[in-house]
């Protein structure tokens, strides 16, 4: 089994890992360009718990939130990137718009989410206390951002620099 898994392969992974009594935290996001928040977003999310699960949006959900000309790579592609990460347990790529779903069926004990949020503000928090949960805010102050990564590569691109 790799890394990176089907949805029901992973409840099968999950349901293993809490047989053996391990948590489990669960992360989420984009992940179209790397960059040092995403890891530093991911290490503090792999500290939460035994097992760190991330949730990677498929291409549509992506040109959804993010609009034209995003994604840049594919899910495939960044699914293998983030499991490339130390600390990075399961990945999975996800459809939905939200992960409200994903959350209530996978019930991860911690629901972690960027300092761009306060656990009063996580969208997802009436879901992750529902079902016993907590969420933790992780990772570094949000002064990384793809959007600004993207927009520095293009106008590098178009006042002709390498």
């Amino acid at each position: 089994m790799g890394i990176v898994l089907s949805e029901s392969q992973l409840l099968d992974a999950l349901a293993a890992d809490r047989a053996a009594g391990r948590t489990v935290a669960f992360a989420n996001g984009c992940f179209d360009l790397l960059h040092v928040g995403h890891v530093r977003y991911l290490q503090g999310a792999a500290a939460e718990a035994d097992r760190l699960v991330v949730a990677v949006n498929d291409d549509g959900s992506v040109a959804a939130l993010k609009g034209p000309g995003q994604p840049v790579l594919p899910a495939a592609d960044r699914a293998e990137l983030v499991g490339a990460l130390r600390g990075v347990d399961y990945v999975v790529i996800f459809a939905d718009r939200t992960v409200e779903r994903l959350l209530r069926t996978l019930r991860p004990d911690v629901h972690c989410k960027g300092t761009d949020y306060t656990v009063e503000s996580v969208p997802e928090r009436a879901v992750v206390l529902e079902y016993g949960g907590r969420t933790a805010i992780v990772g570094d102050p949000k002064h990384h951002n793809t959007r600004e990564l993207l927009a520095r590569i293009r106008g590098a691109a178009d006042a002709g620099q390498p």
